[in-house]
């Protein structure tokens, strides 16, 4: 198991909410300049693949500072629910959201995705950006979500994959193992951030992995669109209808 802080006798879960919380205030700046605001795109063409169930309650998982969240207000939901275990994180997200005034729409609550605090069948679609690598056990964060979104209901996955062809993975590999760590120190001024970001990425199990993965925790329909010459993924998922 991959964890940020290699000398910290802390839970991976207990370490990614320290991490998240000591970069909460750069993360927006990091997050956007790092990925040159293809991230931006990235959200909205996950978005869309849920237009077609028009989801009146979305789930925003690992809702960070709710950029996901705000993204889904384009399908016109009556309201999307962010969960996260960064307090920080949350605290800008609510910010964010605020100067929107956008309180009615969209609401964020300190939460585990693991142990998911709403009832089953709460939600018609949910979404996770770039947070199911954090999680300390992947398929009880997924058996979690099959939980709480109704029969027929969607879960659309964004996280990182990692590219097979030449020259992409190389350039990939190149910017994640030195730039990005690079960077990230020099704005974040947490050493452990970006260079943990790389090494859960390739620990991550995407692709044709994932997908098994999905499967074995009860979703049907599972497929994987590849973005920007797998750089990224979107991973859908369908709850059965009973």
């Amino acid at each position: 198991m991959v964890n940020p802080y290699k000398d910290l006798d802390k839970s991976k879960k207990d370490q990614v909410a320290l991490m998240f919380n000591n970069i909460a205030r750069k993360y927006d700046f990091l997050n956007h300049f790092l990925s040159m605001g293809i991230d931006k795109l990235w959200r909205r063409k996950a978005v869309k693949l849920l237009q077609s169930i028009q989801p009146r309650q979305l789930l925003d998982i690992a809702t960070g500072t709710g950029d996901f969240a705000l993204a889904c207000l384009k399908l016109n939901p009556d309201k999307v629910t962010g969960i996260d275990i960064s307090t920080e994180m949350l605290a800008v997200g609510r910010e964010k959201i605020a100067k929107k005034n956008l309180q009615d729409k969209i609401e964020l609550f300190e939460g585990d995705s693991e142990n998911i605090k709403f009832d089953d069948n709460s939600f018609d679609a949910i979404t996770v950006a770039f947070g199911v690598r954090n999680f300390e056990n992947l398929e009880k964060g997924l058996q979690e979500m099959n939980r709480v979104v109704r029969p027929g209901g969607k879960v659309v996955v964004l996280e990182f994959s990692k590219p097979k062809n030449f020259p992409v993975k190389q350039f990939y590999n190149f910017y994640f193992f030195n730039i990005l760590p690079f960077w990230g120190k020099m704005v974040s001024k947490d050493s452990s951030a970006y260079t943990y970001l790389p090494e859960s990425v390739g620990a991550f199990p995407d692709g044709e992995n994932f997908l098994e993965i999905y499967k074995s925790c009860g979703f049907v329909d599972v497929e994987q669109i590849k973005l920007s010459f797998g750089i990224a993924s979107i991973y859908i998922g369908t709850k059965p209808v009973q």
